[in-house]
């Protein structure tokens, strides 16, 4: 799991796929990963189904 953190308001929270939105304010597009977070999985934005795929190595 990842920690996404919003730019805009500081709302965090732990997922694997990146929020489309923030779950706080609302706003699109303002959520961003935070470093050194327990999971070293590396995921990319979800797709129309709400499922991550890991990335080719």
């Amino acid at each position: 799991m990842a920690l996404w953190k919003c730019s805009k308001c500081g709302s965090t929270k732990e997922t694997r796929c990146k929020p489309k939105k923030c779950p706080s304010c609302g706003e699109i597009d303002t959520m961003i990963k935070e470093e050194g977070t327990k999971s070293t999985e590396v995921t990319e934005r979800c797709g129309t189904k709400r499922t991550c795929k890991k990335k080719a190595s």
